[in-house]
């Protein structure tokens, strides 16, 4: 492939362009010396976040040229790594392993690793020195710039490794591939300030940016426009929506502008933080007919101690009034949280405290974890780390605790009607659809795949815990 100088302009997305018909030609001339098509896998490791950038980087290799797959014997492989969890790094390098043999069969395949495990220098470090067979390693902030660092591989003989420490800017606009037509991701913001003791991602992602309203709108008009009938909003604290941009709006006021535009049916977000979740924010929700009935309320711990030390600034008190005020304007919403359990220096009382939030709470489920230890934050260097026995006996008494509680809380819906947006045909009976309720409950009832994307009134017939079992009220 003969190498062009590129003069960049300050039009990061017409470079971005540029580069992609760049590669575009090496694809060709790929597929000729194959002759065969050329294909692409991209896989996502953590967070909604991380969907939607891998979206991002699908539409570049589709834009090039590139046929996707699900498998990794593949021509091009994308690792979009998560580093919230040590065992999200672990998975990586296993996986890494297994690339090593595909490559040596295939010297013409390119590996990229990207995402929040590449902005830790260990991690960058190792790959240079271990897994030299790696084409191209790039971080969180430069997502946008993969035709780019591609063109520059395919013109070197080395790896291309290109990690930025801050969020220089941002491109929206370049090809995406979504996973589903009918809803897609809206990243409304990027980075946290929040520094939660336990947590990497401050490090990894940066400080909290902003984008315009108007170009949030934009995006979902467009969305709207290409069948998108529910977008979720994505950021690491939605609630602190607004911070650094010239005007003054709210992450409620964004929400009601967001409303207004006409075709969407479905509003979702994620992740609000209980600190500053606002009564502003409880009563636009509780009048909207858009915004979904659901709110995902990570609690961490139920220990007022051990949130002063993980640094969530609110107390077991605060959360518990906090659900008070969501439940008395919206009595139905479904609440979900995450919790972390052996957490340093948790005690038995502390373990306590958590369960009973949960039990106070009601939560129609949760996500828990076995706490992390994470290289770089606090509470990695923090005494009385819990031993793994005492945490895996935690666990698994919250487990319980959980089942119990929310099995009785999700059956409240038994024998009523509700909308439901079909999202699939059922992985393991063909004769059924699955798809959720606003409140996010999955239910699985008699359909095909024609009804993909379509919202369905659906009787629930039977709670089966988590889920639904249902029928088409108009089949």
């Amino acid at each position: 492939m003969e190498r062009k100088e590129i003069v960049l302009t300050e039009d990061q997305r017409e470079v971005q362009l540029h580069y992609i018909e760049l590669c575009k030609s090496y694809v060709d001339e790929l597929k000729k010396k194959l002759g065969r098509d050329v294909t692409c896998c991209v896989n996502t490791f953590g967070c909604q976040m991380n969907s939607r950038d891998s979206e991002k980087l699908l539409g570049i290799l589709c834009q090039m040229g590139y046929i996707p797959v699900e498998t990794e014997d593949a021509d091009f492989v994308i690792y979009n790594t998560c580093t919230v969890r040590e065992n999200a790094n672990l998975r990586v390098y296993g996986r890494l392993g297994q690339l090593s043999g595909i490559k040596k069969k295939n010297p013409h395949m390119m590996i990229a690793l990207c995402g929040c495990m590449m902005q830790e220098k260990h991690v960058v470090e190792k790959i240079r020195k271990s897994y030299k067979f790696v084409d191209i390693v790039f971080g969180t902030f430069n997502i946008y710039k993969l035709a780019e660092l591609m063109y520059h591989r395919i013109n070197s003989d080395g790896q291309v490794i290109d990690i930025w420490d801050e969020l220089k800017g941002v491109v929206e606009e370049l090809p995406t591939v979504r996973k589903f037509s009918f809803k897609s991701g809206v990243n409304i913001m990027y980075g946290c300030n929040n520094f939660c003791s336990y947590c990497i991602v401050p490090y990894v992602r940066g400080r909290e940016k902003s984008r315009m309203p108007e170009e949030i709108i934009c995006e979902i008009k467009g969305l709207v426009k290409d069948g998108v009938k529910e977008v979720m909003l994505l950021g690491q604290n939605v609630n602190s929506y607004g911070t650094g941009l010239p005007i003054d709006i709210t992450f409620a006021q964004l929400l009601q502008r967001i409303e207004e535009i006409e075709g969407l049916e479905r509003i979702r977000f994620m992740t609000p933080h209980p600190k500053d979740l606002s009564d502003e924010l409880i009563d636009v929700m509780s009048k909207s007919e858009k915004i979904c009935n659901h709110i995902h309320l990570p609690l961490q711990s139920g220990s007022s101690r051990i949130l002063k030390i993980m640094n969530r600034k609110y107390t077991k008190e605060h959360y518990l009034e906090l659900v008070d005020r969501i439940r008395a304007k919206m009595p139905d919403v479904s609440l979900t949280t995450d919790i972390i359990v052996g957490f340093p220096g948790e005690t038995d009382e502390d373990f306590e405290d958590t369960l009973d939030v949960v039990r106070k709470a009601k939560y129609d489920s949760a996500y828990t974890f076995i706490y992390s230890k994470r290289t770089g934050t606090p509470a990695a260097a923090m005494e009385n780390q819990v031993p793994d026995d005492v945490t895996k006996v935690r666990f698994n008494k919250l487990l319980a605790t959980i089942d119990e509680v929310s099995h009785s809380i999700c059956a409240r819906y038994e024998g009523t009607r509700a909308k439901v947006l079909v999202e699939c045909v059922n992985d393991h009976d063909s004769s059924l659809v699955t798809g959720r309720m606003t409140n996010n409950l999955l239910v699985h009832f008699p359909g095909d795949a024609s009804m993909i994307g379509s919202v369905v009134d659906v009787e629930l017939t039977e709670c089966k815990g988590f889920y639904y079992l249902g029928k088409d009220i108009d089949a």
